[in-house]
């Protein structure tokens, strides 16, 4: 290829919820528990908007191997501090029977910000997600693969759902997360954007008036970083399990390097209009992977085994390339297991066969939860 090759380097960030250890409800992070943390862990973990929450995220990693160590270590530190307190993390995007009305966000000017400019429309955040940054260079390339790789964002949120219950309830849906994110301005698909240069005067334009900051405040679902030379991926439910997490990284990896391939062949993704890709988000977000997404070029809703392996056979070369052919293979797993919302849902309706209430029920859901995060530390 005659162009210089970006290095594709990748960087996750996770959320949890800490839960008390035997009523399973959420708990604040007490103070020292944070500093125990930050203490050991530096730059690398931080309170998140509500006192329930922590967040962490990876160094740059040249591949998903170290990713993978990275992310263990950090999941790990985390769970032994809150140990120490009796609390335990979990990696799922909705609490399944807490209500946001008890939790109380973090005293910080950020967030204080946040509660006033938001209102009552932040206060519903008792939510978490997971980012993956992929590094590119070129500010131009970034707005051009970002446009590209809208299309593949559904497949991503449905692959990722972890978050059917709501407040006791079952909503129904597979990531019920969005629902809620949704609410706040600056969410959802990005728009199409011809450059750099007009993604710059568009968010400046906002600056000067005095609605934002800057562009950390916009929160679409994939869009180039605020702070870093990526494109960061914000579509995805947090993940319970460890090796969960590293799959859809490495799909977003090496689907960033495959539309990355085409451009510099002089070819292109084809890009549909938001109107469509948003029918194929909301089927990824009541469905999760059961439904199957429209594919608008056959002109009909496809399974997703077959979007599987269509997914697969277009980023062989790239997984091959990054080093990631297990991890991007893994992701059949989730066909065959289901997802974090399906697994969920059948922990509770297998308490409920049991016979057991529905509030133990739901803390059978919980415990689940809270087993999932350890698998692979």
């Amino acid at each position: 290829m005659a162009r210089q090759a970006p290095t594709f380097s990748i960087g996750i960030e996770e959320e949890y919820l800490l839960v008390d250890r035997d009523s399973l409800a959420l708990r604040e992070a007490p103070d020292e528990m944070m500093e125990a943390c930050r203490a050991e862990l530096e730059g690398q973990v931080s309170p998140e908007y509500l006192q329930c929450q922590i967040e962490i995220g990876t160094r740059v990693c040249a591949n998903v191997t170290e990713a993978r160590d990275d992310l263990k270590r950090l999941r790990a530190s985390v769970a032994k501090h809150a140990k120490d307190y009796g609390l335990a993390p979990i990696a799922a995007s909705c609490h399944p029977f807490a209500s946001w009305k008890d939790q109380h966000h973090v005293n910080k000017d950020r967030y204080n910000d946040l509660r006033r400019d938001l209102a009552g429309v932040v206060r519903r955040m008792l939510i978490c997600g997971m980012h993956v940054h992929v590094g590119i260079p070129d500010p131009d390339t970034r707005i051009d693969l970002v446009n590209q790789l809208s299309y593949f964002l559904p497949h991503l949120l449905a692959m990722s759902a972890s978050s059917p219950f709501w407040q006791g309830e079952d909503t129904g849906l597979a990531s019920y997360r969005l629902t809620v994110f949704d609410n706040l301005p600056r969410t959802g698909l990005p728009p199409q954007l011809g450059s750099w240069s007009e993604y710059e005067r568009s968010v400046q334009a906002l600056v000067d008036i005095g609605v934002i900051e800057d562009s950390s405040k916009i929160w679409w679902d994939l869009r180039p970083s605020a702070r870093f030379p990526t494109i960061e991926a914000r579509i995805c439910d947090v993940q319970p399990r460890l090796e969960d997490t590293l799959s859809l990284a490495a799909l977003i990896q090496c689907l960033t390097r495959m539309l990355w391939r085409l451009k510099a062949r002089n070819q292109r993704w084809r890009q549909y209009d938001n109107f469509l890709i948003g029918e194929n988000r909301w089927r990824a977000q009541r469905y999760g992977v059961s439904g199957g997404l429209i594919d608008f070029g056959l002109g009909e809703i496809v399974g997703f085994d077959a979007l599987m392996d269509e997914m697969i056979e277009l980023i062989a070369e790239d997984a091959q390339f990054l080093g990631c052919e297990a991890e991007v293979e893994r992701a059949r797993l989730i066909l065959s297991n289901g997802t974090p919302a399906d697994r969920q849902r059948a922990v509770y309706q297998d308490s409920i066969q049991a016979e057991k209430p529905k509030e133990e029920a739901l803390r059978d859901v919980v415990r689940h939860l809270v087993n999932s995060f350890h698998d692979g530390l």
